[in-house]
């Protein structure tokens, strides 16, 4: 199993998600590496496909966002709104989640080693979110559906406004 490397030095994310939407990025197996991510946006974003993506480094807003199948991992911390809208797949943060990370999700996984900021878990609709270390405020607000698993402390507001669950 041939992975393949992308060096954000070199190519753009543009390059790279081009790549993961094609036909040929879809049949990728191995692993797809991603280097000196150096904070891009938008890494990895609406994948469909069952790849295994691995961020060597931290990614900027939006990473993994609209993830459908795909195996994520982010070795690093993640900006603003990490896996938002996952419908299914796993992703996996090895460091700290800024602001809505996993907000509107519907399923899959997102694990994240460290702490969340605010908002993690938002509007929540289905799946899980595992945070490592502390979550902020207004997390799981206006969560419908899925669990989330805080091992730290949780910030004021914690799932206020929840409906429909």
């Amino acid at each position: 199993m041939e992975g393949m490397n992308f060096d954000l030095r070199q190519q753009t994310v543009r390059e790279l998600n081009g790549f993961l939407h094609s036909a040929e990025g879809k049949a990728k197996r191995g692993t797809i590496s991603v280097h000196h991510p150096d904070g891009a946006h938008n890494i990895a974003a609406g994948l469909n496909a069952p790849v295994k993506v691995v961020v060597h480094g931290h990614a900027g807003y939006y990473a993994a966002g609209m993830n459908m199948h795909a195996d994520i991992t982010i070795e690093g911390s993640a900006g603003t709104g990490v896996a938002e809208n996952m419908m299914s797949g796993r992703v996996h943060v090895k460091g700290f989640a800024s602001n809505s990370a996993g907000a509107s999700a519907h399923g899959g996984l997102l694990v994240i080693d460290g702490n969340a900021a605010l908002r993690c878990g938002i509007s929540l609709k289905g799946g899980d979110i595992v945070v490592g270390g502390s979550v902020g405020s207004f997390s799981a607000f206006m969560a419908q559906a899925g669990r989330m698993v805080v091992c730290g402390d949780a910030g004021d507001g914690l799932g206020d406004s929840l409906y429909e669950a």
